[in-house]
């Protein structure tokens, strides 16, 4: 099912009445969200995704702007009627009922034409069950299953309408890391196998990205990007976008374009063409250095961290935002602790330049 969000703008009148301030939590938000695809709206707390959500579902009505399933016009619609499963973050199950009754009761709900026979509801609840893989579980309550497993009753809850769109409202966050890496492959793979069109709302940026087809990353009720994860992540358009996306997050430094150099604090790093002397902001990805004995970039030595097949080398440098430079190279590198300056090449491809004052990303060339 496409799902077609046309000027979407949900305002909320000010708390403050002295102001009279009006909050805007989504602004013209137009996007075609493709059928059978998983979407993953991101941003920090306060971007706009939930409530982008909750249009979605019928749960708040929007200021303006129309929001379409297929051809259907379901602006006006009622939630139970838009034919939507969704998933909130606590879980929402019946503590007095078991596993087989919560997944149960959506149907028990239908009328008319769509209601089922007692037959037909529990062979739609077990094939929901069974594709969350909790069908051993039917006869438990909430309260005798792990946080995982109640996730996965809310997921099959939401399946059992065979909905024509699936909501997910922070699934994970309630999980410690090792579930929330396991449940959420598992809603890519359920995804998958039903093809149901999904969107998935997190202010996790691995999350987001190691599932969703593509991603939306807002702020302030903004889009500010949308594209596939890993298109987003090695082509961000402004400095926003660049440092929500990756981990450890990027490195941004202060720098200055003159004479077709791009500078690092006094550092000649690179090459530029295509902008005026002007000064920029600098962003390196971690990945985006390479330890040479007579690199252009040269950092102080703080500490080196070694995880496995990477190393990471923390250093600082005048021009640098961070508090610290995480740069992540191969463990091969072996590195002098007793050395005081550790020095970097930077790989062209890795490093965005945007404007210092609009943060936008500048259309120059690295090299």
């Amino acid at each position: 099912m496409k799902v077609t969000l046309q000027n979407l703008t949900k305002i909320f009148p000010s708390r403050d009445k002295k102001s009279g301030k009006e909050v805007v939590a989504v602004s013209d938000f137009t996007f075609e969200i493709p059928d059978g695809k998983l979407i993953g709206l991101l941003g920090p707390s306060g971007c706009g995704k939930s409530t982008t959500l909750y249009m979605i579902s019928g749960l708040q009505k929007p200021t303006s702007g129309r929001i379409f399933f297929g051809e259907d016009d379901v602006t006006e619609l009622s939630t139970e009627n838009r034919g939507i499963g969704l998933v909130f973050q606590n879980y929402a199950l019946y503590p007095h009922m078991s596993v087989k009754q919560n997944i149960l009761f959506p149907l028990q709900n239908l009328k008319g034409k769509d209601k089922m026979s007692k037959e037909e509801m529990l062979e739609r609840a077990l094939q929901a069950a069974k594709l969350v893989q909790i069908d051993e579980l039917m006869d438990r309550k909430p309260s005798e299953l792990s946080g995982g497993q109640q996730q996965r009753v809310a997921i099959a809850r939401a399946l059992v309408k065979m909905p024509r769109v699936l909501l997910l409202d922070e699934p994970l966050s309630n999980l410690d890391a090792r579930l929330r890496l396991q449940t959420r492959e598992e809603i890519r793979r359920i995804q998958k196998e039903t093809g149901i069109t999904t969107v998935f709302v997190t202010h996790d940026q691995e999350e987001a990205m190691s599932i969703s087809d593509m991603i939306v990353v807002m702020k302030l009720g903004v889009v500010q990007q949308i594209g596939k994860p890993q298109e987003v992540y090695d082509d961000p358009i402004n400095l926003f976008v660049a440092k929500f996306l990756g981990t450890p997050p990027i490195n941004v430094f202060n720098g200055q374009i003159k004479d077709g150099k791009l500078y690092i604090g006094e550092d000649a790093v690179m090459d530029v063409t295509g902008a005026e002397d002007q000064a920029v902001t600098v962003g390196v990805r971690p990945e985006g250095f390479e330890l040479a004995e007579d690199g252009k970039l040269t950092c102080s030595l703080s500490n080196v961290e070694v995880m496995g097949r990477d190393v990471s080398v923390v250093s600082t440098h005048e021009a640098s935002a961070n508090p610290v430079i995480r740069s992540i190279i191969n463990a091969d590198n072996k590195i002098d602790l007793s050395q005081e300056v550790v020095r970097f090449n930077l790989k062209p491809h890795k490093v965005f330049v945007f404007n210092a004052e609009t943060e936008e990303r500048l259309d120059v060339e690295v090299k």
